[in-house]
């Protein structure tokens, strides 16, 4: 009874990992009607930082040793500022729900970066011929835009480049994080992390003058408290918990089922688009990131 418990509260982990994060590209969305870019990423970060850190220091957990600060910030940096903000940067131009079906290709550029790495896995031709379906995908979704200019076809551009550097960002944090001893206690490391990555973007959004143009209404505040307690808190802490007591292959879903709740909740309910060029985007992308994925796991 006892040895079940931590896995039936991982599969409730793993649930509220699909869930939440498949929301969070609405709530973002929400958020940039009145809340400048490196804001709804800063007060976001710092929020869900200064609650956990709270809770650790509560607890009598603690926070990593100074020794350790230098590799957080960095691993904030490049999973929090250019993983997450630059999708934040990006949805002023991208659609939430296409952006949670371009962020489906970070497994193309994980088996990219693994590659580059001394002693990484050669390419096969299955992981090719699962990049060039993912990437003919991107290529599907953006050539309209590309091909007929004009400002904002050019923003989009912009955007779904934004995205893809958003993906690296991410993979390199992440490859990071398994090369490097980051402390004894997730949680207290994801805490600290948080906080750098807030101070960074806060301190960014300063200098960018992003508080004199901050305001709120009754939907910003709603989106702001979502994304720094459901979307950071809750879910980042979920996923620590899954990653831990579940097998990786399982809790990977994640990056197919939040772009199917994230689509749907910007159909319904911000009338974005959904033609059928987008949706043959978006087969083309997730069986490139299948077939990638499987043969990751394999």
């Amino acid at each position: 009874m006892t040895a079940s418990r931590p896995q039936s509260l991982a599969y409730i982990a793993f649930i509220t990992v699909c869930v939440v994060w498949g929301t969070t590209y609405l709530a973002i969305r929400v958020a940039l009607e009145t809340v400048p870019v490196l804001l709804v990423a800063g007060l976001r970060w710092m929020a869900a930082g200064v609650i956990m850190s709270g809770l650790m220091l509560a607890t009598g957990r603690g926070l990593p040793k100074p020794r350790l600060w230098a590799p957080l910030a960095l691993l904030g940096f490049l999973m929090n500022i250019v993983g997450n903000g630059f999708v934040v940067y990006a949805q002023q131009y991208v659609a939430s729900g296409l952006t949670a079906v371009l962020i489906a290709t970070t497994p193309f550029w994980s088996a990219l970066v693994e590659r580059l790495l001394p002693n990484g896995e050669r390419f096969t031709t299955r992981s090719l011929t699962g990049l060039a379906l993912g990437f003919s995908g991107i290529v599907v979704l953006v050539w309209p835009e590309m091909t007929n200019g004009g400002a904002g076809g050019g923003m989009f551009v912009v955007g779904v480049i934004a995205i893809q550097l958003a993906c690296v960002g991410w993979v390199i944090g992440t490859s990071y994080a398994k090369r490097h001893e980051l402390g004894d206690n997730p949680f207290r490391s994801t805490a600290l992390q948080m906080v750098f990555s807030g101070i960074m973007l806060l301190t960014a959004a300063t200098a960018h003058g992003d508080w004199a143009q901050l305001s709120f209404t009754s939907r910003t505040v709603a989106a702001m408290l979502y994304l720094s307690i459901a979307g950071s808190l809750v879910a980042y802490s979920a996923y620590i918990y899954a990653i831990q007591h579940l097998p990786l292959q399982l809790v990977s879903l994640y990056a197919y089922i939040n772009p199917m709740i994230a689509v749907s909740l910007g159909t319904l309910l911000l009338n974005e688009p959904l033609s059928a060029r987008i949706m043959a985007a978006a087969v083309l992308v997730f069986a490139g990131t299948w077939i990638v994925g499987n043969y990751e796991i394999c």
